[in-house]
């Protein structure tokens, strides 16, 4: 790919390359988010409940869904300050909110609610003391880690496409 001469300002063809990179940034963050879900949910966790005793299967569950609310914190509010850096190159110091910025959000919420919020409640049942049963409760878990995965997965669709179409846009100019 050559860039076309013209007597535009070498900051304008920096500004443009790490516009590129932080959209390559945004897309690799959020397609191994998505591969560590996926990951998670298909093989981690069925095969916990396949090979270990009930208890043991589920104490190991519990410690991988802990680390995969972390994980997803961690990679949401990554992802959020990579647009946000994006966006203030963009629009000159301005951030314009966007599925950028919406769909990590979105996940980090649904993290915190499906596992710090839940958490507790579903110990409580456990043991007996909660108005709610474990059932209840394991599934509204289980409904906010699988809208979790479909939001990363929209992120990533959306991170992948949009790097695509900057990438064309980038050859023809």
């Amino acid at each position: 790919m050559t860039w076309p001469r013209c007597k535009r300002p070498a900051a304008f063809a920096l500004t443009k390359s790490s516009r590129c990179a932080t959209n390559k940034a945004r897309a690799l963050l959020a397609a191994a988010w998505l591969g560590q879900l996926l990951c998670v949910a298909l093989m981690a966790a069925p095969n916990a409940f396949a090979t270990l005793a009930r208890t043991e299967a589920g104490a190991y569950v519990g410690r991988l869904f802990w680390m995969d609310a972390r994980v997803s914190m961690l990679l949401g509010v990554l992802l959020l300050l990579v647009e946000q850096r994006r966006q203030r190159q963009q629009h000159e110091g301005r951030v314009v909110f966007n599925r950028f910025l919406t769909l990590p959000a979105a996940a980090v919420f649904l993290a915190v609610l499906g596992y710090d919020a839940l958490q507790p409640w579903m110990a409580q049942a456990k043991s007996g003391q909660a108005s709610a049963s474990f059932a209840l409760l394991h599934a509204a878990s289980l409904a906010c880690f699988g809208a979790k995965a479909l939001v990363v997965a929209a992120l990533a669709w959306a991170s992948i496409t949009s790097c695509d179409s900057s990438a064309g846009k980038a050859s023809r100019a």
